[in-house]
């Protein structure tokens, strides 16, 4: 799928330096030695939303403010640093890291409880922790492997069942705890997480559909509005982009219901050879620049790349 010169013109004028980087790298290929290259990547970590974030972060490795690393949603520490993964953070930053150790110390107490409860519940919770802690090339860490294996159980124990779906499978869970165990290098995933990501890919592309997100609710429940909506930032949340962005990097495009899912993405496309985006928490979080254009920006970069690639 070739790219309009237009189109990518449109994508180069954002201004969320991340669009830009990603656009010249993934989208057009350019080498990370390319001058235009070198000066999104500058532009990247010294201005806009990561330069802001990480300005705030505290010397403890927490952000300011806070009730707790999860609350206020979603400027706390939790959603920092997953925010900061979105964006493209480099993984070596001092404060990246610091606040991701910061993390896996304060974390540690409901850690434990949760594993005297034997309780497997919120796996969103852990992917996401796990997801920013590869990125920090800290999945070595002892804390960040016995994470890795609460969520290879979890992926096991009827899809991430979580008592916030009334103990039944998580969709939403399986994605966010995939997404976690997909930020471990290839080389570096055991047999066990190799199969709970079979396991979970299976569980969101076979057993249910993507595109009739038919993934079990309890007796009253019923599909979240945001799963066939293209959004940008989620944070615990999760829509169709994300999953098969989620299996683009798990090498999994070829699943018929993954296929299925690209031609409703190709759909979702407007006779000006954009996508829509929708931004439900922009409003909860880190301030971003320019206007809602920047939101359609991501997601028809993300789309592009995904429909390339299929």
């Amino acid at each position: 799928m070739s790219q309009p010169d237009e189109f990518v013109a449109w994508l180069l004028a954002a201004a969320l330096p991340t669009t830009r980087y990603l656009t010249l790298t993934r989208l057009l290929g350019l080498p990370a030695d390319d001058p235009q290259v070198h000066d999104a990547q500058v532009d990247l970590m010294q201005t806009g939303p990561v330069a802001t974030i990480l300005a705030a972060q505290t010397e403890s490795g927490a952000w300011p403010n806070e009730s707790s690393y999860y609350t206020p949603k979603y400027v706390s520490t939790h959603w920092s640093l997953q925010l900061l993964t979105l964006l493209g953070v480099d993984g070596a930053a001092p404060g990246f890291r610091r606040g991701v150790q910061f993390m896996l110390e304060d974390t540690g107490p409901a850690f434990v409880r949760g594993r005297q409860k034997n309780s497997l519940d919120l796996a969103c919770l852990w992917g996401n922790i796990l997801r920013y802690t590869a990125h920090a090339a800290l999945h070595d860490d002892p804390r960040a492997q016995a994470i890795t294996d609460r969520l290879v159980r979890s992926v096991a124990h009827g899809g991430c069942r979580c008592v916030y779906n009334s103990g039944l499978g998580c969709a939403w869970g399986v994605a966010r705890a995939l997404w976690g165990l997909a930020g471990i290098p290839a080389g570096q995933r055991s047999p066990a997480i190799q199969n709970a990501i079979a396991s979970g890919v299976d569980f969101l592309t076979t057993q249910f559909s993507l595109v009739e997100a038919n993934y079990p609710v309890p007796p009253d429940g019923k599909i979240h509005s945001l799963w066939h909506r293209l959004n940008f930032p989620l944070f615990y949340q999760v829509d169709i982009l994300f999953v098969l962005q989620l299996l683009a990097e798990l090498e999994a495009l070829d699943r018929p219901e993954a296929q299925r899912a690209l031609d409703w993405l190709r759909q979702k496309r407007r006779p000006d050879g954009r996508w829509r985006g929708s931004s439900p928490y922009r409003q909860r979080t880190w301030a971003f620049p320019g206007d809602r254009s920047e939101i359609d920006r991501w997601v028809s970069l993300q789309a592009a790349l995904l429909l390339r690639s299929s």
